[in-house]
Formats: structure tokens, sequence, C-alpha cells
């Protein structure tokens, strides 16, 4: 099955609790796998095993204060112990 991982630039994380309102709407919204956030790096990770709206990913980050940038959409392969 194939997973999609989403990496979404989002301005304005002033704490780890930011990160923690982004990941919970974006699960309220989604079916996603696994989502987290880093104020330091300025981004949310999105792994979903469905294709995500992108427009709605923005839209439900925006919806919890946030400035949303560019949103990369990649195929998501899991590395091993030797990849």
């Amino acid at each position: 099955m194939a997973v999609w991982k989403y990496t979404i630039e989002v301005n304005g994380m002033m704490c780890g609790m930011c990160g923690v309102h982004i990941n919970d709407a974006v699960r309220k919204a989604f079916p996603v796998k696994k989502v987290t956030s880093s104020r330091g790096k300025k981004q949310t990770v999105v792994l979903s095993e469905t294709e995500l709206d992108t427009a709605a990913l923005a839209e439900t980050i925006r919806g919890t204060g946030y400035e949303v940038g560019e949103i990369q959409k990649e195929p998501y392969t899991k590395k091993g112990l030797f990849g």
C-alpha cells in the first residue's frame, strides 16, 4: 500500500503546544497515519495512506492560526536498517 508524505511549511509556531494544536486539527480533519510538527524546522509532516487535498490541508492549518507556505507531496518509503 502506498503511503504519501506531505511536508508543509508552517510559520508562526512559538512553542511545542503550537505543534500539538496543528497535529490535532489535521488528525480530526483527515485519515492520517502520522502527523508531526517542528517549530525549529517550521514544518508539519503528514503521512497518509490516501492522497490528501493539499488546499484543504493548508486551510485546516490556517484555521489554527498559522501561516502555511509551500506543501511538498512525495511517495513515502520507510527507511529500513540499510535504507
